[in-house]
């Protein structure tokens, strides 16, 4: 059964003309120039010091692309955009369709793209779609492949190797120069990553966002980020993830997807 999702926590903004994609391209962490039409890819827009600001989902469509980021941060993108644009000839607007998602077995319905991110995570579309599902479940179906979402990156907080968007398809290290490139391309090219997000499970309802994670009750391993109950994201430093964890008190554990840690 495939089960649909509207996810109301998105929206999409629309940069169409001549210099539409070069000017995406010369700004996102992904290649934008080979967009083609109907396709989907994600990225983001970091910051100059090269941290995470926007992650977006890009659509190939027509004369520009069609940019599906967080509903609450879209007027953000926009200002930011418009700030980039100089005498590029684009037009940067909302865009007032709605965002769906599915998952499950079975072909996705008409008009849907798989989910660039992870294989079998599921399928976007922007197309209106009758709703079987609601977004807690989406979320929970993210965080059941330990695929880290929005909630979990505050703008201007982590970098983006740190949420895994070198390992979900978010960067394309041979494309060239992106703002926060010399950062991003630094922590690829030593390999010192030390944190990355990565699911965890308990008992019971999610700890606030922040709470601190403790390695055998006094050494910070790390912070939880969004969650639901028995899973939530955290940002954990990797050479403190083997011991006993524990958030305020409770014991925690840490999953470990094949994808992401091989």
């Amino acid at each position: 059964m495939t089960l649909i999702a509207r996810l109301d926590s998105r929206a999409l903004v629309r940069v169409a003309g001549p210099d539409a994609r070069l000017f995406l391209h010369n700004l996102l962490t992904q290649d934008v120039e080979g967009l083609g039409e109907g396709e989907l890819r994600f990225g983001a827009l970091l910051s100059p010091p090269g941290r995470l600001l926007f992650d977006l989902f890009l659509w190939g469509e027509g004369d520009g692309v069609t940019l599906d980021v967080a509903a609450d941060r879209r007027d953000g993108l926009i200002q930011r955009l418009s700030m980039y644009r100089l005498r590029a000839k684009v037009e940067i607007a909302a865009d007032d369709r709605a965002v769906f998602t599915a998952w499950g077995e079975g072909p996705p319905a008409p008009g849907f793209v798989a989910d660039p991110r992870l294989p079998g995570l599921g399928w976007r579309g922007l197309s209106a779609a009758d709703p079987t599902a609601d977004e807690p479940a989406w979320r929970a179906h993210e965080l059941a492949h330990g695929v880290p979402g929005t909630p979990d990156s505050p703008p201007d907080k982590d970098y983006p190797i740190e949420a895994n968007f070198d390992l979900l398809n978010g960067i394309d290290f041979a494309k060239g120069c992106f703002i926060g490139q010399e950062t991003t391309s630094r922590m690829k090219r030593r390999g010192a990553i030390k944190n990355r997000m990565l699911p965890i499970r308990f008992d019971g309802p999610p700890p606030a966002f922040g709470a601190e994670v403790l390695l055998d009750g006094d050494r910070r391993a790390g912070e939880v980020r969004g969650g639901i109950d028995g899973r939530a994201m955290a940002l954990l430093r990797l050479d403190r993830i083997d011991g006993l964890l524990t958030v305020d008190g409770r014991p925690i554990a840490v999953e470990r997807p094949g994808w992401l840690l091989g």
